[in-house]
């Protein structure tokens, strides 16, 4: 096997299945729009505020999440939203990234009087500059959130099944975990469910093992992001298992939230060595301060993966993707064919 340095792990083919668009924005960017919207930013160049959107000093989850509220200060207009998406293809093709799918709640995008159509039109035509110019592919999950209405979440589970021929692949609920249980949203997501939409759920991060419990039985969950505290339950964690339930692993991110202590005591090792569907993923570019090669270089230095290790959870991503499965079996062998070139290098 090679060496793992940072450029291998650029270079090996990878899939994002866990990126907040809202929480991916180039600071350069964020500067730009923020002049050109007239909102105030809290710092003055690109560097300093690069600096002050990382979250090194957040107590929980919802203290991470507080950060949203700046970049979403600028994501109000439809020029923004596909500018962002067509960077965060851009960035993600620079990044290795063969195929990723993007995540944010449309609801979050209207105060300035998108609709929420408007806003999905936006960021598809971002993907799409972004695909002919980059090549890397980019699919669209919408999100509805944990804090607000079980009819928000209807209604916005509505939207993916409208676009979900035109490039939204999945329906997601997000935000603040803790008090807000995910089976108050359980009429989405039979919804969105019902109409043959992929699922997946943010759980097990800033709650415990029952969260997911909940994602499982009551949301029809697909794939399972962040998932940290599940290993707690012993049961549910073979269950999950046993069904192939792919878990969405953002380790700088959990560590941020404090779900885990440090990056050497996170559970996607134990996860991997038990067979379970792993695949890494940054959350949030901007606030965890990382990219998705840098979530595999702490892998292999904090948690001693190997590079076969590596790639196989690069492949877990390219088969878990919520593209047809003729799609994912196209990108396998591409990924494979890659992966045979640089593991023969010495």
């Amino acid at each position: 096997m090679p060496t793992i340095t940072r450029e291998l792990l650029r270079a090996l083919p990878k899939a994002e299945l866990h990126c907040h668009l809202d929480g991916s924005i180039r600071p350069s960017t964020l500067l730009e729009l923020g002049r050109e919207y007239k909102q105030p930013m809290p710092a003055a160049d690109a560097d300093a505020l690069a600096e002050h959107m990382v979250v090194r000093d957040a107590h929980d989850l919802e203290d991470y999440l507080a950060r949203f509220g700046t970049t979403l200060s600028v994501l109000q207009h439809a020029d923004a939203l596909e500018r962002v998406a067509y960077e965060l293809i851009e960035d993600a093709a620079h990044d290795g990234v063969r195929y990723i799918e993007m995540r944010y709640a449309p609801v979050l995008n209207i105060r300035a009087g998108l609709a929420l159509g408007e806003t999905v039109d936006a960021v598809l035509r971002g993907i799409a500059r972004g695909e002919r110019d980059h090549g890397t592919r980019g699919r669209v999950i919408l999100c509805g959130l944990r804090q607000l209405s079980p009819e928000v979440s209807l209604e916005l589970a509505r939207l993916a099944v409208a676009y979900r021929d035109r490039g939204v692949v999945g329906f997601d609920l997000a935000g603040a975990e803790r008090d807000h249980p995910a089976r108050d949203h359980a009429a989405a997501f039979a919804l969105a469910h019902e109409h043959d939409l992929a699922l997946t759920v943010h759980a097990g991060e800033g709650d415990g093992p029952g969260s997911v419990r909940q994602a499982v039985h009551d949301c029809f969950a697909d794939r399972l992001g962040h998932a940290t505290r599940l290993i707690e339950d012993d049961r549910l964690t073979r269950f999950v298992n046993d069904r192939r339930i792919a878990l969405e692993v953002c380790i700088t991110s959990n560590v941020q939230t404090r779900a885990v202590s440090g990056y050497d005591s996170h559970p996607v090792r134990q996860y991997f060595d038990r067979g379970l569907n792993v695949v890494l993923n940054t959350d949030n570019r901007l606030m965890s301060g990382t990219t998705l090669t840098d979530e595999y270089l702490h892998a292999a230095r904090h948690l001693d993966f190997t590079f076969a290790e590596l790639a196989a959870i690069a492949r877990n991503g390219f088969a878990s993707a919520f593209v047809p499965w003729p799609d994912r079996v196209a990108m396998l062998a591409e990924a494979d064919r890659e992966i045979a070139r640089l593991a023969a290098c010495p």
